[in-house]
């Protein structure tokens, strides 16, 4: 998935995005510090009601996005953990291969990256993702999720929005420079 862009900024030699690591670095020491302080400050599982459709919970993910696996007996666990190893190893390549000028990609494989960081962090070490924010209307509850999540959630939008949107228009501008 490696753009034909992205190869051509760093076959001619030019600086690459991987400048963009501070991002992931932020991202991780942010959701790292949430989560010490949810785990510090809340209880398992007792929802403090911060407005009217949002609260800080504590809970444990065992799981993916979702909980997805979370009902498993315990392989999921090193089973997320290389696949996020494995994909932390392959948006490293890609920030490597894109060019320093495409701000909107790089940010968000910068994103995506700190956020698989800072869950698999959780995960070898605790055995699960802590999770805190809970978001609601009445009755119906959206999963549980953390600073990571969020900031993978936002570098997926980024990168679709620049694949989408800025690669067609520029696409576009090309063609009708030819």
């Amino acid at each position: 998935m490696i753009g034909s862009n992205a190869q051509q900024g760093s076959a001619k030699g030019g600086a690459n995005a991987l400048i963009w690591l501070w991002l992931s670095l932020l991202v991780m020491l942010l959701d790292q510090g949430s989560k010490y302080l949810a785990v510090s400050t809340l209880s398992y599982g007792d929802p403090v009601s911060v407005l009217s459709f949002f609260d800080l919970t504590l809970l444990h993910n065992t799981g993916a996005a979702f909980s997805f696996l979370a009902g498993q007996d315990g392989w999921q666990r090193w089973f997320f953990v290389a696949i996020a190893f494995g994909m932390s190893i392959y948006l490293l390549l890609w920030l490597k291969n894109t060019p320093r000028q495409m701000v909107l990609q790089a940010s968000a494989l910068a994103l995506i990256l700190g956020g698989a960081l800072g869950n698999v962090l959780d995960r070898v070490s605790l055995g699960y993702v802590v999770d805190f924010i809970s978001v609601h209307w009445q009755h119906y509850y959206f999963p549980a999720f953390n600073i990571a999540d969020s900031a993978i959630t936002a570098g997926a939008i980024l990168l679709i929005w620049d694949m989408v949107i800025v690669t067609k228009g520029n696409s576009q501008n090309s063609d009708v420079q030819e």
